[in-house]
């Protein structure tokens, strides 16, 4: 996964920085979908000279070119991953837990009628809000 991350990285003329390569391996890493200021909290620990602006401006260009996801939440703090496979996310309006999980009758099935004059629909996500079964209890 780093290396197609360098190559992708080098194709979008992009420098393959040592602070770059950590903040995209913890996300690749990571399962809980951080957010930039969780993601400096597991960093700084290794690399105490990064600041949280530095994560904050290696997802917004990992971002831009597409190398990443921005997760779609209902709190306003963004949170992130490196999973570029086709999934969709259940989000817990509670704790915030963010979990995949593939929907295949979804990706599978038909752009509404209204739609068919609006364009060309490229990614198709569902994000199903909710309270999860830990806080439900």
């Amino acid at each position: 996964m780093m290396r197609e991350f360098e190559n992708a990285c080098r194709k979008a003329d992009l420098k393959v920085t040592h602070q770059r390569l950590e903040v995209y391996r913890e996300l690749a890493q990571s399962v809980n979908h951080p957010s930039a200021e969780m993601l400096y909290t597991q960093l700084i620990k290794k690399l105490p000279t990064i600041s949280l602006d530095t994560i904050y401006r290696a997802l917004a260009t990992f971002e831009k070119h597409h190398l990443i996801t921005r997760v779609q939440t209902n709190k306003s703090q963004a949170r992130y991953e490196a999973k570029m496979e086709q999934h969709h996310h259940a989000v817990c309006s509670i704790c915030g837990t963010i979990t995949d999980f593939t929907w295949d009758y979804f990706d599978e099935a038909l752009v509404p009628e209204e739609l068919n004059g609006w364009g060309i629909v490229n990614k198709k996500n569902a994000v199903l809000e909710g309270i999860c079964k830990a806080c439900s209890r």
